[in-house]
């Protein structure tokens, strides 16, 4: 079923790319892959939906299902065939297919409508009615609490194993720096130098100074980082390949309906949570932000199959899929809001307002359960929490919106330059080394980094040093102004001027800056896995950081200059660096995402400031313009598009004046479409066309010569059904004829007994008029999450459109390789 011919109504919602050897169909006895809960979409041992469950309409959300009489529970049909028994398999949906939404919301409806009457009947009807109302919620609530457990994990983790880099703690070795110097008796300033904490040349030399203790130092510090990285590199490539990259490009498809088995299981959960640890450990330049909300949605796949509501419907597992990216997204970054924002914003495909709601209520729980972890031992959600209280001035807006140039510029730089760099990586032999790759840039990684304190400490203990506000114990030097005691008043520093420290910080900055840039581009995509929040917002901070001193510094040497004079005089506090850092980081994020509200919301739940949302929005903005300006995608829709997953995007208009006739198969000189009659076809004939043909589906029409559309069949289901039959049903042989219809016609009292499937066959599928524009088809298959679409004329079957077509028509009509949306 996967591996489609060229033309005709092949495989609609499947990948040409994909021959029969795929996991899945096996010709001769269906199998599917290893194990039920491994896979993402298996729907369980078996499924015991009734017949009329087995193919609900396709759109009974039309209205007129008056004709919908399959036999079911409240069918009004006497036919008696052997799938009344309900079959395993069948209704099910293949590897790398996309789900019939309608088909799945109708046979939820069904289940709910079934439910609600029983419920009338007894009390452990009634309290089986409640129990599967409830059953939403407590799914919500263990799925923040395994989200939020497995990020407090990987941070202490990951803290822990970052710092294993340049020492190790004798107090106990579990201790990362910060943990092991909580006891010491060393005074404030000297709290990173405490004794308990040895870097590996006092441990080794037993002396941490001199050139010999650096090359030391230095050394260790490589090998540990390609240690770690080796070790995240061979686990993915023998466990889980797909544990690799962000998963949030992965994710927006899967959640527009399409199938990826094993994308969301067990194996990928385990590996991506102990990988994570290694590659954020490593110091490669990635982050943990977007792998956590794959981790998140694996927790939500895997909690779905204890429930059979959800296990057994794809659409309903898809709105819990939903709620666990934004759990992920509450316990990555601390922001639940935000959370449920990035989910509506940029990953979820259907989003309905019970999805809002138990979003909310999973990023809660998340959020909840890391808070009582405590992480970071300061009582925050993440490491970089700020808190400013300096108000800003609106000439500030203008540096502000330069950042959100900056961030435009650098996010449309970095999408163009990753994308080209992957498309290298897939096309030529460096796709077939993945750890000699991951090799080599860990070593350039760590040799460049370390000789630089800003790039050898983590990146997020990197974005919490720009964040910070420089207060009078700082010891940092961000932080060594020249101290001016007569004029302090309380906790607020006056603008002050730069002392050596904060020059040589600036110099530092700027080289980190520029091996941060261009190193980003090459980690994103590597075998690994690997966030892009991080980096970007890193990248974002230092030339905010940047910027905000030079202001800071122009203000205090220039504080008569009219721009100046209104409102900074001199031994004020009026510029804050790290509220520059901060926006920095936002246009950047903003930059190579293009999120807008969620980032807002986000940066805010962050830092805590409500009354720096305004230049957060202002940079946030322009950054999106301006990035949209050079190319219309963010950096998960151009992953998309790469890989060839067969996404809709609801964003772009379709503005073409081509019709259904246009896009419809089959075309001119094409063989006739392949049809199924309903009454007139033995077992032997439907076999032939199945093995001959690699179509998904099958239109069943009255009679080859009238072509009067009764249903469409789908292939797997034709498969399952008639293996079944042969298996447990007397008398069917090859020569038995099938039956779609009612009352099948008489036959010879020496015929082989008649094979009805009915049941499996869909009686309202959708279809349009051959003269439909295209605008409207590209409509209904967004809107409705279909897989194919029939095309008739005068009443007549024509032919078939299917949402593979339409994804060649688009990318035809936008002048790109119609083949570039075949996934490889």
């Amino acid at each position: 079923m996967a591996s489609h011919g060229r033309w005709g109504h092949r495989e609609p919602w499947g990948l040409e790319a994909l021959a029969m050897d795929q996991k899945g169909y096996r010709r001769g006895s269906f199998q599917s892959a290893t194990s039920d809960e491994d896979m993402l979409e298996i729907a369980g041992a078996s499924m015991d939906f009734s017949m009329a469950d087995d193919d609900p309409p396709l759109d009974r959300e039309m209205g007129g299902f008056s004709s919908y009489n399959g036999g079911g529970m409240n069918g009004t049909s006497t036919m008696m065939d052997f799938l009344e028994e309900p079959l395993p398999g069948v209704g099910t949906y293949e590897d790398f297919n996309t789900i019939d939404w309608v088909r799945e919301k109708s046979r939820d409806r069904d289940r709910h409508r079934e439910i609600t009457n029983r419920s009338k009947e007894s009390t452990w009807a009634l309290l089986h009615s409640v129990s599967d109302a409830f059953s939403g919620w407590l799914l919500m609530l263990l799925i923040g609490l395994l989200a939020g457990s497995l990020a407090g994990l990987i941070d202490i983790s990951a803290h822990w194993m970052t710092d294993l880099k340049e020492g190790v703690c004798l107090a106990g070795f579990w201790f990362n720096h910060e943990h092991c110097c909580w006891k010491s008796n060393t005074t404030f300033t000297d709290r990173d130098k405490c004794p308990e904490w040895k870097s590996w040349s006092q441990l080794i030399l037993g002396h941490g100074e001199g050139a010999f203790a650096y090359i030391l130092n230095y050394f260790m510090y490589v090998i540990w980082a390609l240690m770690f990285s080796l070790l995240a590199v061979l686990l993915v490539k023998g466990f889980a390949p797909y544990a690799c990259g962000s998963g949030i490009p992965e994710i927006k498809t899967i959640l527009s309906g399409f199938i990826i088995r094993g994308y969301l299981g067990k194996w990928t959960l385990v590996i991506k949570t102990i990988t994570l640890v290694l590659a954020v450990s490593s110091g490669l330049s990635l982050g943990k932000e977007g792998p956590l909300v794959h981790v998140a949605c694996c927790c939500g796949n895997i909690l779905c199959h204890l429930f059979t509501k959800y296990r057994k419907n794809e659409a309903k597992r898809r709105e819990v899929l939903s709620a666990a990216a934004a759990a992920g997204v509450s316990v990555a970054f601390g922001a639940p809001i935000g959370g449920v924002l990035f989910s509506l914003e940029e990953v979820s495909y259907y989003f309905p307002l019970k999805t809002l709601w138990r979003s909310f209520f999973a990023a809660l729980v998340a959020a909840f359960t890391l808070r009582s972890i405590n992480p970071f031992g300061n009582s925050r959600l993440v490491l970089f929490y700020v808190e400013f209280h300096m108000p800003w001035h609106l000439l500030e807006l203008v540096p502000f919106i330069l950042l959100g140039i900056f961030g435009g510029l650098w996010g449309a730089f970095f999408i163009r330059s990753n994308i080209a760099w992957c498309r290298r990586r897939k096309t030529t032999r460096l796709g077939k080394y993945p750890v000699l790759e991951v090799f080599v840039v860990t070593a350039i990684t760590a040799i460049l980094a370390f000789p630089n304190e800003y790039t050898r400490m983590s990146t997020s203990e990197l974005i919490s040093e720009l964040f910070n506000d420089c207060g009078i114990l700082d010891s940092s030097q961000l932080c060594e102004y020249v101290n001016d005691f007569n004029s302090t008043k309380g906790d607020d520093l006056p603008d002050r001027a730069a002392g050596p420290g904060v020059y040589t910080a600036m110099w530092q900055l700027a080289l980190a800056l520029i091996m941060k840039v261009f190193i980003t581009i090459f980690t994103f995509g590597m075998k690994v896995p690997s966030g892009l929040f991080i980096p970007s917002m890193a990248v974002g901070a230092i030339a905010g950081r940047l910027l905000g001193v030079a202001v800071e510094q122009l203000a205090f040497y220039h504080h008569d200059w009219a721009i100046f004079s209104g409102w900074c005089s001199q031994g004020a506090d009026c510029i804050t660096p790290g509220l520059y850092a901060m926006v920095g980081a936002a246009a950047c994020l903003g930059g190579v995402t293009r999120m807008t509200v969620s980032l807002v919301v986000i940066m805010f739940e962050l830092t805590g400031g409500l009354e720096y949302i305004v230049p957060l929005m202002a940079a946030a903005m322009t950054s999106k313009w301006v990035a949209d300006a050079i190319g219309r995608e963010g950096i998960y829709d151009a992953h998309i598009r790469l890989n060839g997953y067969p996404f809709l995007e609801a964003k772009e208009e379709f503005s073409h004046k081509t019709r259904a006739m246009d896009v419809m198969r089959p075309r001119k000189n094409d063989p006739p479409l392949t049809v199924i009659t309903q009454d007139s076809m033995t077992v032997e004939d439907v076999e032939t066309i199945v093995t001959k043909t690699t179509y998904s589906g099958y239109p069943v029409v009255v009679s080859r010569a009238s072509q009067r559309l009764v249903g469409f069949v789908l292939r797997r289901d034709l498969i399952i059904s008639i293996e079944n039959a042969r298996k447990k049903q007397d008398g069917i042989v090859s020569t038995s004829v099938i039956c779609f219809t009612d009352y099948c016609p008489p036959l010879p009292p020496s015929s082989p007994s008649v094979l009805k499937l009915r049941s499996i066959l869909d009686l309202s599928p959708f279809t349009v008029t051959d003269e439909t524009p295209m605008e409207i088809v590209v409509d209904i298959f967004r809107k409705l999450g279909l897989r194919q679409c029939l095309v008739t004329h005068n009443g007549k079957l024509l032919g078939i459109i299917t949402k593979k077509d339409v994804l060649k028509h688009i990318a035809q009509m936008a002048n790109q390789d119609p083949n570039s949306i075949l996934f490889n």
